[in-house]
């Protein structure tokens, strides 16, 4: 424990925040960075990050909980699914509750449908084989951490001949969706906390287009509040030098190039292609589709169903939250029509989503 403690020590915390403090008193332009990343939302919040820094550096969530960039229509397609005879759905428990147009896994499996939550794609895949009469769609949502798993799973699958295992996915990939949210002038975003679990697959390196065509700082993080801290300074003094570049704070855990293996892995079952996300429409190329080769294990293309018609929920403002436009106690509905125990948007109901972060810890 004593080596975590040191990256928790109060006052080496509040010695960063003095020197964050120090650099930028006299000025009068906020500098804002946004982190785009559940755990590092999440962390901000628990430890009270944004307490302890001076009024010209503002902390801002950007879409980085891949549970909340999933669309309804994703929802709505599993609710279907779900609804056929013998089929079984695995997922992780974060997307039990997440409201699609009309429905919810949740409310899908207290009306009898097999509904099971998991832990991995492999638990997926063993009761696949031990339920080789049925059919078993693991939902894959996640970003490029997630990704060489699930990839992983579907390689195995083949080698097993395990036919009755299938994959709904609906992964994205970063850095894309930063660069457009870097170039919109509403936001003005000085820099990035860039995703640490993210970085750790594709590496530092891949944020260098998003420097060099929007000249905006990144700062790859860890976790605890001194690595934070620690990123936060490090993005401050870019803007302060009038610079632009990638840096690794987090340099215990990622690397320049990333996970070659699992970038390998990927590349193998996936091919890229566009995505949905909530609240900033269809970008071109920020998805990973499962390839022709294994299309045999895509439930999208081996069980065909009749998918609802879209609908998005009154008075929600997940989608302007997630693009960093509005905090979530700007929504009408936070705290009051939506909460952690009635959530109406997927904000409130991922443990890494912004309005569940604000609500728990009320910072």
């Amino acid at each position: 424990m004593n080596y975590l403690d040191q990256f928790q020590d109060r006052n080496v915390v509040r010695g960063l925040a003095d020197r964050i403090a120090q650099l930028t008193a006299g000025r009068a332009a906020p500098m804002t960075f946004m982190e785009v990343c559940g755990t590092h939302t999440m962390a901000i919040s628990r430890y009270g990050i944004r307490s302890i820094l001076p009024s010209q550096v503002r902390l801002i969530s950007g879409p980085g909980c891949p549970v909340c960039v999933t669309p309804n229509s994703y929802i709505d397609r599993a609710v279907a699914m779900c609804r056929i005879p013998g089929i079984i759905i695995t997922t992780f428990g974060d997307m039990m509750r997440v409201p699609g147009s009309s429905s919810s896994l949740m409310e899908q499996r207290a009306k009898g449908a097999d509904i099971r939550t998991v832990y991995s794609p492999l638990d997926a895949m063993a009761l696949a084989a031990k339920n080789r009469d049925r059919q078993v769609v693991f939902l894959g949502v996640g970003f490029e951490t997630t990704a060489p798993a699930i990839a992983g799973s579907i390689l195995t699958a083949a080698r097993q001949g395990l036919d009755n295992y299938f994959v709904l996915a609906s992964h994205k990939v970063m850095p894309k969706p930063m660069e457009i949210l870097a170039a919109d002038p509403e936001l003005k975003i000085d820099g990035y906390i860039c995703p640490a679990h993210v970085s750790a697959i594709i590496g530092g390196n891949a944020y260098r287009p998003l420097v060099e065509n929007q000249h905006v700082p990144c700062v790859v993080t860890g976790f605890e509040p001194t690595d934070i801290m620690q990123g936060v300074e490090m993005l401050v003094r870019q803007v302060l030098e009038g610079v632009s570049r990638v840096e690794i704070q987090y340099s215990r855990v990622v690397s320049w190039d990333g996970n070659k293996k699992a970038q390998e892995i990927i590349a193998q079952v996936f091919t890229p292609c566009d995505a949905q996300w909530r609240g900033m429409g269809t970008i071109p190329g920020t998805g990973l589709e499962i390839n022709d080769a294994y299309a045999a294990f895509d439930a999208q293309k081996a069980i065909p169903v009749e998918v609802e018609e879209l609908q998005e929920h009154a008075g929600c403002l997940c989608g302007e939250i997630l693009k960093g436009k509005i905090a979530p106690s700007d929504c009408p509905l936070f705290g009051t029509t939506c909460t952690p125990e009635a959530p109406v948007g997927a904000c409130m109901v991922s443990s890494e989503g912004s309005c569940a972060a604000a609500y728990k810890y009320m910072n």
